[in-house]
């Protein structure tokens, strides 16, 4: 026999097994390995070693060599290189050394940007990763997609990713959608039996098996993974699409523009500059020196890369609050939510069912014991086994939240599972789904067969012809029931019935339909998930963010109502619109409403679409979340689609940008919290970053027509660049949030990044410290000074300085928010002091930068005409805060 590892040998060269025209029996013994044990751990350990992986190939990030070779390709970087070497031939050494020095350090920036961008964004991409349950060692557990081998058995249910291609071999009603391999829209049923052996079988023909990357519309099963990785049908086709794809963030993108326009803008600034210093008679050399230096400070290169890190870090910093980001510009956008619309079970409340009431026999009691006889039995054996739940021989039960409350209840009452299964095997089911909203399953027996059935009371008492009371089978008042069933959904009890019949026969003829009428309704259970102990502040606090939360649940209205009635999403008195009624809405009556609701209740997720769509149209920008398969359409329109990390379906995460990890509504919050400050702090280095370099542009550009010598040197100007755009500008970057950022209005999606006196203060902030460098400059030469080109340099360095302390809020001032609250920034400020003095005062700097040291007199005056820039900026914010400039503040 071939061992498992050369019959998958991923050389293309090897003509790959037909697998789907093979027997279960024959894949399990070509692969060595079982549908019940699967493959020991070793054999699993081996077998990745030698086909690694189970990932498609992705382009390989740059090499660190690569990454540092970029950052001299650009092509001021290449004319500052030719500058330095002009420089060096004309007998400036000096002016040659400092150039490449700032050049380096320049580089060495922008490599650790570019390189801590792409580590974070590989982070993510490894985070977001999939999981898929498997078989190993005769156990079933939950590992990474990309740890799956040949030979491992998967388990697969609806909503299930398939991670990898498999052999079907276990198929209960199992329908796969592969129209992102086939085109072909409606889901393929699958079976066991192998089909034609023919190696070139068509995909959408091979029933047998199931592809990577399809997903599971309906049904479960078990299949045998025959090939992963780049040898999957999907690795086929993403050999031949293999191509490195570049994607940045709309921000980026409107930085990016921004900065050609800034390139273009400073390049006809500094050709202006040159053509005048050379009339004026300044050295041809000195002044091309000059024009290069200055169109290298005022294009800000670092935008984007500085963006990208601040996206990727806030990514990572919301992953430590539960969140994962899975697409970046959902980080920009967040600030942007207006509404979340937000599933009630496991987000708003726990998920924690508990069976707190029963109605049976015409009687309602909390007690959950069995009472003896029927139909009490007959209830707590439907509860036992029309259950996908399964209970451990520890106790432990695992399953859907509500099945688990069921299972609980009738072991509770004395009706094990596990004993029951014995005698009363499942034969036949029909799974749960949304348009049904009920689950039967068909257990065999002496006598022939029993069907159990379970879901909304609407769902099962219009199938119902009896109920089952202490003296049999006896007329059904359903008028009555359902007026029970409203009375408990209005305590915010989840209600579901519970009904029965017995056949005497089940073929394959048997379908839905058939099965589910002339039932026999058993009784009523209604379960509580009490709302979460932290969903209450957090929806007080979307309220005062001016964002509005609501509750879209399957559950009744009256259910519903009550639930958000607690959670303060709606009054107890609120309208709720329910599925059959949206059903019925036109397009303009929804329109006209869709503002008002607060809860929906009995909805279809396909429902989610029109609430989403009618949001929007009126203006609004939309958080939804969804954990099932047919939630996607809903996640992928939202603007930011939500999915659950724990009870959700790989096709939801798929569909989402943002993965709650803990499937907590306050989570959101969070997030869209955390996405306001990561914005506020952008626009922060922004503004902070414009208003330097525009000053150092009109420093240079205005001292010729103001009659003063050029102010400052090439050299001058690299250094001022290097120090105040590095560190300083960074640091912004973990500023914290402002204490307003949850409690003023979302930012519009289409406000411009300069909205709220972001131009207008970058222009008047640059042209302060421009007029203050050339006030300090002429001032200097009138009393005669041999320092001024000293003093110009330090006052516009340093002026940059109380600036960025200035902009670290919007509106705040820093003697509020206090001077030690972003000890990194305060860190870089001091060493950007600290390394201007070592230029000023070392005399080693000081042949370098053409510098001298400055008096004390000199140095207080530099200083204290430099706190001006802060004590402007303060002033400005302190009429921001009356509303007396930019408008009322909105989100930034």
């Amino acid at each position: 026999m071939e061992s498992a590892s050369s019959n998958l040998e991923p050389d293309r060269q090897v003509k790959r097994p037909a697998w789907h025209g093979m027997e279960v029996a024959d894949v399990e013994q070509r692969l060595e390995t079982s549908l019940e044990t699967g493959l020991s751990s070793r054999e699993a350990a081996t077998r990745q070693a030698r086909f690694g992986p189970n990932t498609l190939r992705e382009a390989k990030p740059r090499s660190s060599w690569l990454i540092l070779g970029a950052q001299f390709a650009d092509v001021m970087i290449i004319v500052l290189l030719v500058a330095a070497i002009v420089a060096g031939l004309l007998g400036e050494p000096e002016d040659t050394a400092a150039i490449l020095a700032i050049v380096i350090l320049n580089a060495i920036i922008g490599f650790v940007q570019e390189y801590r961008a792409q580590r974070a964004l590989a982070l993510l991409r490894q985070l977001s990763a999939h999981r898929a349950r498997v078989i190993r060692d005769g156990k079933v557990g939950s590992i990474p997609t990309m740890e799956l081998v040949p030979g491992d058995i998967v388990i697969i249910e609806a909503g299930n990713s398939i991670p990898a291609d498999l052999r079907v071999g276990e198929a209960i009603q199992l329908r796969i959608d592969e129209a992102m391999l086939t085109g072909e829209s409606v889901p393929v049923e699958k079976h066991l039996g192998p089909v034609d052996s023919n190696q070139h079988l068509v995909l959408g023909d091979r029933k047998s098996m199931a592809f990577k990357g399809t997903t599971v519309s309906y049904g479960r099963g078990r299949g045998i993974v025959v090939a992963t990785g780049m040898g999957t049908e999907l690795g086929q086709i993403a050999e031949l699409l293999e191509k490195r794809v570049e994607v940045k963030t709309p921000l980026q993108r409107r930085l990016a523009q921004l900065g050609r326009y800034l390139a273009i803008a400073a390049l006809a600034i500094c050709a202006v500059i040159f053509v005048v210093g050379v009339q004026r008679g300044e050295p041809v050399v000195r002044m091309f020196l000059t024009a290069v230096s200055l169109a290298v400070a005022a294009i800000p290169e670092a935008l984007p890369a500085v963006v990208t890190i601040t996206l990727a870090l806030g990514a990572r910093k919301m992953l430590r609050a539960r969140t994962l980001v899975r697409r970046l510009p959902a980080v920009e956008t967040l600030g942007s939510v207006t509404y979340v619309c937000s599933d009630k079970t496991g987000t708003l409340t726990e998920n924690k069912m508990r069976l707190t009431s029963v109605y049976a026999a015409g009687a309602r009691t909390a007690s959950i014991e069995n009472h003896g006889g029927e139909p009490w039995n007959m209830l707590y054996t439907a509860l036992a086994l029309s259950n996908d739940a399964a209970r451990d021989s520890q106790g432990k039960t695992t399953g859907d939240p509500t099945e688990v409350a069921l299972l609980e209840a009738a072991a509770a009452a004395g009706f094990d599972k596990l004993n029951l299964v014995g005698r009363l095997p499942r034969a036949r089911e029909f799974a749960f789904d949304s348009n049904r909203k009920r689950m039967t399953t068909v257990h065999r027996f002496t006598d022939g067969f029993l069907l159990f059935a379970k879901g909304a009371p609407e769902a099962i008492l219009s199938r119902c012809v009896a109920t089952l009371g202490p003296e049999g089978e006896q007329p059904i008042n359903a008028a009555k029931i359902a007026s029970v069933a409203d009375q408990m959904a209005s305590e915010g009890l989840r209600v579901l019935a519970v009904a029965y019949r017995k056949l005497k026969q089940v073929d394959s003829n048997l379908t839905e339909t058939s099965a589910e009428s002339s039932l026999i309704l058993l009784g009523l259970v209604g379960l509580i998930d009490p709302p979460r102990a932290e969903a209450r502040e957090a929806v007080r606090i979307c309220q005062h963010a001016g964002i509005t939360p609501v509750m879209i649940t399957r559950d009744h209205p009256a259910t519903a109502r009550a639930i958000a009635g607690s959670l303060g999403i709606a009054t107890p008195e609120a309208q709720v619109v329910n599925g059959a009624d949206l059903a019925r809405m036109t397009p303009e009556e929804l329109d006209s409403h869709v503002q008002r609701v607060r809860v929906y209740a009995r909805v279809d997720p396909a429902q989610k679409v029109r609430i989403v769509e009618a949001l929007q149209k009126r203006g609004e920008f939309v958080a939804m979340t969804g954990d099932g398969v047919n939630d996607a359409p809903a996640l992928k329109l939202a603007d930011i689609g939500v999915a659950m990390g724990r009870g959700g379906t790989d096709v939801a995460r798929d569909a989402a940008d943002l993965v709650l990890l803990d499937d907590n509504f306050a989570t959101i919050v969070a997030a869209v919290k955390e996405g306001r400050h990561i914005f506020d702090n952008i626009r922060k280095f922004v503004k902070f970053i414009l208003a330097s370099n525009s000053a150092e542009v009109w420093t240079i550009f205005l001292a010729p027509l103001l009659g003063l010598p050029v102010p400052l040197l090439p050299i001058h100007i690299l250094w001022t660049n290097l120090v105040t755009d590095g560190l300083p500008g960074l640091a912004l970057a973990v500023e914290p949030a402002e204490a307003n950022v949850m409690t003023r209005p979302p930012r519009p999606p289409k406000e411009s990044l300069f909205a709220h006196g972001l131009w207008q203060q970058m222009i008047w902030v640059g042209l302060m410290i421009a007029g203050l460098s050339l006030s300090s400059q002429a001032y200097a030469i009138r009393v005669g000074s041999e320092h001024w080109q000293t003093i110009v340099f330090s006052v516009l360095t340093l002026s940059q300085m109380a600036n960025v302390m200035a902009v670290r809020s919007e509106t705040e001032s820093l003697f509020r928010i206090g001077l030690f609250s972003n000890l990194p920034l305060l860190g870089a400020v001091l060493v950007t002091v600290g390394l201007q003095m070592l230029v000023i005062y070392l005399p080693a700097f000081q042949k370098i930068f053409k510098t001298a040291a400055l008096s004390a007199t000199e140095l207080v005056f530099i200083l204290l005409l430099c706190s001006l820039v802060f004590f402007a900026v303060e002033f400005e914010k302190w009429m921001v805060r009356r509303g007396w400039l930019y408008g009322p503040m909105r989100a930034l």
